[in-house]
């Protein structure tokens, strides 16, 4: 019995990811956003195996040669192939942003919903903290633990995850203070259900669609602080191809080589404004209103 409910579980919940798929492309700023993305996701993971040169090759009597049939977006300072980099260079960030992501929702999210679900002073202690946290210059606070602890892609998941795990406590505590007042919660209260049934079988399923709004937002933001943590010479170890490492490289002669910048920043800008459109049709598809302020 129990395998079954689990199976039928899975079927409605894999029913309900399509329908709302489907709805999310019907509108074109989801479909362009879905488009996007799905390129970014696709070329990650078949980059590999397509990129004419070896990402560490350099040429000293290739350095910053245009565009050409041989290197389609020219070389850099070092003599290394732009295109080749270009296409390899959003892996990693990928990879960390999206698992970071995933962290941040997870954690965030449930300890939201547990907060606006108990209340209490241990709410009102928490939450005091969530709002001291969020006044500090994040990318200040990143910086210092980046240089004190690394920057290896399992430093900088855990770090950002929890980072931007914190605001998600208050998107998620303000979403479950709605759920929270209603009949079924005050029903399941009145069986005896433990607050862990509560929280799973009531809470989380009707927060759900405020959580996954939020992280598409949430994962948009990531990908640019891990650009502009590399950008910053404290994201990925070179010679590994990576957006922000990119352009940070290149800045000091865009006036004479403009397509060793021009690449990254087209690359890293359409995989940002792809989430956000898919995050904008996603919140409009499930009735979210982003705009909506979480309660102190």
């Amino acid at each position: 019995m129990a395998t079954t409910n689990f199976k039928h579980l899975q079927k409605s919940v894999l029913a309900r990811s399509l329908a709302v798929l489907l709805s999310v492309a019907s509108r074109p700023s989801g479909l362009i956003g879905l488009i996007l993305v799905a390129f970014h996701v696709l070329l990650a993971v078949v980059s590999p195996a397509i990129t004419p040169y070896d990402f560490k090759e350099m040429n000293p009597q290739l350095t910053l040669v245009g565009p050409s049939s041989e290197h389609w977006f020219g070389t850099d300072n070092l003599g290394r192939d732009v295109f080749t980099r270009s296409v390899l260079g959003g892996r990693q960030a990928l990879l960390v942003t999206t698992v970071g992501t995933v962290l941040a929702i997870t954690w965030g999210g449930l300890l939201g919903i547990l907060l606006g679900f108990v209340g209490g002073w241990l709410d009102e202690f928490l939450m005091r903290l969530v709002d001291a946290f969020l006044c500090l210059p994040w990318i200040l606070v990143l910086l210092l633990i980046v240089v004190i602890i690394g920057f290896g892609p399992s430093v900088m998941i855990l770090t950002l995850g929890f980072f931007f795990g914190v605001p998600v406590i208050r998107m998620a505590r303000a979403a479950t203070h709605d759920v929270v007042a209603l009949d079924f919660v005050t029903a399941a209260r009145a069986r005896g259900e433990s607050r862990s049934t509560i929280v799973w079988r009531e809470l989380l399923p009707n927060v759900l669609d405020v959580l996954l709004v939020e992280g598409a937002m949430r994962w948009s933001w990531m990908l640019l602080t891990f650009s502009s943590l590399s950008f910053l010479g404290f994201g990925v170890t070179p010679p590994t191809p990576d957006w922000g490492l990119m352009i940070s490289n290149a800045r000091g002669y865009i006036s004479i080589a403009w397509w060793a910048a021009v690449a990254p920043i087209v690359a890293l800008s359409s995989l940002i404004i792809g989430i956000n459109l898919f995050a904008d049709a996603l919140a409009k598809t499930l009735g979210i209103d982003r705009a909506q302020k979480a309660p102190v």
